[in-house]
């Protein structure tokens, strides 16, 4: 079996690509690298179709109609045979020393016969035109290469969360959990990030620079105008993350991964709430209004406690002076962490 499944969800990404999968092919036979061709329109096909030719034991190619990146995830988790599971987009790419470490602590726990359902590891907020770098790293709250359970974790900073490019998750532990994420939709690596937490049992941090995630393209998702043009995205994917858990259960059995969770939900209705706010209009407050009375229907308990106790609640202050403090506090929260 191979060691780790790489799913490259490739949209119209002829320029980028080959940075992403070469880094990827420093496993050779350890891994396999499925490219999903999600109905791009220039080269992106033909590129992972000679990739193929010359790695075929290595390489598998997915042409398939246009669904998001949601829909290259599903299809690469369809047909995925490692052990582990990694999403890489197309534009980023991995640290190779790291991913041989990886590597070789899987073929370490094999030999062991230990179970760890997720492993951790850094990831790099690189802008690389400008040259600058932010690595985020958890070593302040799972003990390095140590198996840790949901009642040994530390605090999470409120900078803190373990994004899409940070996990690799053991791929019978998704496919357990039914994970599935919306076609033609952005923002979905949210889900991925959040709803199979709760299957994890068992989890490992490594504190490796594992991952690249390139900031700076125009068209990028995260790019601020880009953002606010799809706060509707951001909405329904918020909605989904807060109808797919239960959080009152999970706070019976890992109450701290509930607060972590929590944390994660106040993390993104501020970012839509932020976002509606600097549309300035009286359809985006009330779509907040909506929002944040969604949130109030599915889970009371947690609605007061993101109203009251998180930095979520300082997004819905409705007056001129809790629009003030949101918006200048969003600036200084980009200028210290760079997520966009």
């Amino acid at each position: 079996m191979k060691k780790i499944s790489f799913v490259v969800p490739c949209y119209n990404s002829e320029e980028y690509m080959e940075r992403c999968i070469d880094s990827l092919l420093v496993g050779r036979h350890n891994i396999e690298i499925i490219i999903i061709d999600d109905g791009s329109k220039d080269k992106t096909g033909s590129i992972a179709d000679n990739y193929q030719k010359k790695y075929p034991s290595i390489i598998k190619v997915i042409h398939k109609e246009n669904g998001g990146h949601g829909s290259g995830v599903n299809a690469g988790l369809k047909i995925a045979t490692g052990l582990y599971f990694k999403v890489v987009d197309s534009d980023d790419w991995l640290d190779e020393n790291s991913l041989l470490k990886l590597i070789d602590k899987i073929t370490e726990i094999e030999e062991k016969k230990e179970n760890i359902d997720l492993f951790i590891c850094n990831y790099i907020y690189d802008h690389l035109y400008e040259n600058k770098q932010k690595e985020m790293r958890y070593k302040n709250i799972f003990k390095e290469g140590k198996i840790t359970t949901w009642k040994e974790i530390k605090k999470f900073k409120p900078s803190q969360y373990m994004i899409m490019h940070s996990l690799i998750y053991k791929t019978s532990v998704l496919k357990k959990c039914k994970i599935s994420l919306p076609e033609h939709t952005f923002y979905v690596d949210n889900i991925f990030a959040y709803i199979p937490l709760t299957c994890v049992r068992t989890m490992m941090y490594l504190n490796i620079p594992l991952y690249h995630y390139f900031i700076g393209r125009e068209d990028q998702s995260v790019n601020e105008r880009v953002m606010i043009s799809r706060v509707d995205q951001q909405i329904k994917i918020t909605k989904i993350i807060a109808e797919s858990v239960d959080l009152q259960k999970v706070k019976e059995v890992y109450p701290k991964l509930y607060k972590y969770l929590l944390s994660y939900l106040s993390m993104m209705l501020t970012i839509a709430s932020v976002l509606l706010l600097k549309k300035k209009d009286k359809e985006s407050l009330q779509k907040r209004k909506e929002l944040w009375n969604s949130i109030k229907e599915i889970d009371k308990k947690a609605y007061k406690k993101l109203k009251y106790c998180k930095l979520a609640g300082l997004t819905y202050i409705p007056t001129k002076v809790g629009s003030f403090i949101t918006l200048n506090g969003y600036k200084v929260a980009k200028k210290v962490y760079r997520f966009n």
